[in-house]
């Protein structure tokens, strides 16, 4: 018998293919080599909770879908085969697909072969699972999949990884009175659900399991696993590892029944109706790059209907169709989709699925020309690509950086963390940009490999242009592109040593590092680098040896450029040469006089680095020699914000005449973001980090700040005039209020440093001081100021 259709493998999407075939009385077969249906979600963890995001995406299937257990979503599924009389062959193992459209031939392991005219491959990722490639991996201790978190109890369990299997697994496990650690990569759980990122906050937020970000493992031995985290290596105990780290499109069975893999991609190639290269062949689901039940769901429902004769739009397409009305120009939105895909370089490496599914999070804006897109000091939460036009950002005596369609900006605010650096402004008429949330940016820099290599290439050559030249093209620096590596560095370490060879020049990219020389024998501290800073390219045009120390004040991310390459570059332009040499002699000169300058200076930028001014944009400090101990700076501070000081004059650390008081750094990537359940903590549009109205009281945030900067406190009752203060001494004086009084209509949430940014003038505080000994500034500003004033 030849089948209409054969379905190859019955996850969501298969599943969905099959029963909407059975509905329509279209002859299928169900193949699956598992001895039961949909074997992805089978392997579950027992009792797991599946949800039905995303919530704005209508569903499109036979069978139902609401959130539920993984047994009452499977359960529910099996129910409606069998209603269906779906044809399921179980054990049914597919090793190959001969034939073409209206006469396939499918093979399978044991030897038996079916006929069909279509095939729907819907076999997911799971059989290619992703391993974490260190050394103690395959001792026993490590496995890649959870199958029922109930057979641990009282155990030190670490899960490896930030997306929803690891965050469901750290979870559940959690339970069973089992120590669990989490262990993220990054600092944020940007590829999760929404709900999954709520669920580990509220575990991480109640103490239910620890977690650990900027951490990569390094080994396992023993009964323990090794991490590199930015304050160095961390050992972790424990009984069991579960790494949960993602997996692979089985490329070599796809590649060879006829599927394509465009350049630097992850999935293979397909139509808008799902076909493959081969036509008669179709992909669907996590194959396809949509990796959500909902997204599976609906495309086996849709692929089906295309095979029928009866096509029908994605589920999602009436909302991009909103989306792209503006720029669509007639087009529809596969033509709108395409040609973004084939204009902007970041998107290269998705497939049409995956752009329509990244770009339902997207904005579309369209702008006039001179319009400003981004405004410098703004904090960097999100990235936009350019799709028409052209932009404008003033590099200084009146020059602009053109920057064309095709590219992006602003992606240094979401690397580096620090608010914009300039303007940018439209130059032309409909120029168009879709704006990326820093979350949606970050998922897509995780999940396409290209995307990531697009970024980092282009972050690389906007340095270069702004340090060496704006003439400075792609072509030129090919081999820099080709050949530098993202390394990381933590607190404390020596990026380059005074003295030794010179084989290398980095670009910070986040965190920030501290100079210095020996001088009397010892070394001095000169200088300080923030993120977006060059480092090291000085001694290549010299006699190649290091002039200075180079150390990470905080864990440092940075771009590490080959000094061959660097010089290569340098060779074919005597004047890009001599450029160098002389921004290299200006700044060598300058640091001679810091270092020939105060041990006092030297002693103070120490401790300030010591201290957190490193990774801090705003900060700030006091002058004792300044300094009368009034605590105006602390009353005014209260009296701008109900009552509660947000500064702690009197505490804090001090060395020499300067003191650093308690008061958030507002940190470059700060501590206090890290888990908090609500998402309360923020950046303004002036760069300052601050709370909003859902905050809930967890106490999370001032938990993580190591400054201590963050305290909790209900809202203190409202103050009487000051008329009747002074007329009848009646109620609280200036700098006086009665204790806030906590219930549950006035809850405690958290108080911190917002800058004053609503308040006239700036920081109370600064301008309260009577006699200007406080500083704040950036630490570049506060550092720069201290060498004055010394």
């Amino acid at each position: 018998m030849t089948y209409k259709v054969a379905i190859v493998g019955s996850g969501p999407a298969g599943i969905s293919a099959a029963t909407r075939a059975a509905s329509m009385g279209l002859s299928h077969i169900l193949l699956e080599r598992a001895p039961q249906l949909s074997n992805t979600i089978f392997k579950y963890q027992k009792g797991k909770y599946i949800m039905a995001t995303p919530d704005s995406l209508p569903l499109r299937s036979e069978v139902h879908f609401e959130p539920a257990s993984r047994e009452g979503v499977l359960e529910g599924w099996a129910a409606r085969v069998e209603f269906l009389d779906v044809n399921v062959r179980f054990d049914a193992d597919v090793t190959g697909i001969d034939g073409e459209q209206g006469a396939f031939e499918i093979q399978l392991s044991s030897g038996d072969t079916i006929q069909a005219e279509t095939v729907v491959v819907a076999i997911g990722l799971q059989g290619n699972i992703r391993k974490m490639g260190v050394p103690g991996e395959d001792e026993g201790l490590v496995d890649y999949q959870l199958d029922d978190p109930q057979e641990f109890w009282d155990k030190d369990v670490v899960v490896v990884g930030a997306g929803d299997a690891a965050i469901e697994n750290a979870v559940a496990l959690a339970q069973n009175e089992n120590r669990v650690t989490i262990v993220n990569r990054k600092r944020e759980f940007a590829r999760a659900k929404p709900g999954n990122i709520s669920l580990i906050m509220d575990a991480i937020k109640d103490e239910v399991l620890a977690s650990v970000y900027n951490a990569s493992p390094v080994r396992v031995e023993g009964n323990a696993i090794v991490l590199k985290t930015p304050e160095g290596e961390q050992i972790v105990r424990a009984d069991k590892v579960i790494a949960r780290i993602g997996a692979e499109a089985p490329r070599r069975f796809i590649e060879a029944i006829g599927g394509v893999f465009e350049e630097g991609a992850d999935f293979p190639r397909v139509s808008e109706t799902y076909e493959s290269d081969r036509e008669g062949i179709y992909y669907v689901g996590a194959l396809a790059g949509y990796p959500l039940i909902k997204h599976c769901l609906n495309q086996g429902y849709e692929v089906i209907q295309t095979i029928a004769g009866d096509p029908v739009d994605g589920a999602d397409i009436p909302l991009l169709t909103d989306k792209f009305e503006r720029i669509a120009a007639g087009r529809s939105v596969y033509e709108v989709l395409n040609d973004i895909r084939d204009r902007v370089g970041l998107f290269n490496g998705l497939t049409i699925l995956q752009l329509r599914e990244f770009l339902l999070d997207a904005d579309v804006r369209v702008y006039a020309p001179g319009e400003m897109i981004i405004r410098k000091g703004d904090a960097g939460d999100s990235m936009f690509v350019l799709v028409e036009g052209t932009v404008d950002i003033p590099v200084g005596e009146g020059a602009l950086f053109h920057i064309d369609a095709g590219s992006f900006v602003g992606e240094l605010g979401l690397v580096m963390g620090r608010r914009r650096v300039s303007d940018v402004l439209a130059s032309k008429e409909g120029t168009t940009a879709i704006e990326i949330p820093r979350n949606a940016a970050l998922k897509l820099i995780a999940s396409s490999e290209t995307a990531r290599k697009q970024m980092m290439d282009t972050i690389v050559l906007r340095k270069m242009q702004t340090f060496l030249s704006s003439d400075l093209t792609h072509e030129d620096l090919i081999e820099v592109l080709e050949t530098y590596e993202v390394v990381e560095f933590a607190r404390g370490d020596t990026l380059m040593k005074e003295g030794e060879d010179a084989e290398s020049v980095f670009i910070i990219q986040s965190g920030s590092c501290a100079i210095s020389r020996i001088i009397a024998g010892r070394p001095v501290v000169i200088d300080y680098l923030p993120a977006g800073s060059v480092v090291g390219e000085a001694s290549l045009i010299s006699d190649g040896k290091r002039n200075a120390t180079v150390r990470a004040a905080v864990g440092v991310e940075a771009l590490k450029i080959d000094a061959n390459v660097f010089k290569a570059l340098l060779g074919r332009s005597p004047r890009l040469r001599a450029f160098v040499r002389r921004t290299a002699e200006e700044r060598a000169a300058a640091a001679a006089a810091r270092a020939t300058g105060s041990d006092r200076k030297s002693q103070i930028v120490e401790f300030l680095m010591q201290n957190g001014i490193g990774e801090a944009t705003n900060a700030i400090a006091i002058d004792n020699t300044l300094c009368v101990r009034c605590d105006q700076c602390e009353t005014a501070c209260a009296e701008t914000h109900d009552g509660i000081p947000r500064l702690t004059r009197a505490a804090g650390p001090s060395f020499a005449q300067i003191h650093v008081p308690i008061s958030c750094r507002h940190c470059e990537q700060p501590h206090c973001m890290a888990d908090c359940p609500p998402n309360a903590l923020y950046r303004t549009p002036g760069g300052a980090v601050a709370v909003n109205d859902s905050c809930i009281g967890c106490g999370n945030c001032a938990r993580n700040c190591p400054y201590d900067a963050i305290r909790l406190s209900a809202k203190p009752e409202k103050r009487g005039s000051l008329l009747t203060w002074l007329l009848f001494g009646s109620g609280d004086g200036p700098g006086q209020r009665q204790p806030a009084k906590k219930s549950l209509e006035n809850k405690e949430i958290a108080r911190k440093c917002d800058l004053c940014e609503d308040v006239h003038g700036g920081p109370a505080c600064v301008r309260a001081c009577p006699t200007g000994a406080i500083i704040r500034t950036g630490p570049e500003g506060l550092l720069e100021q201290i060498r004055e004033s010394i």
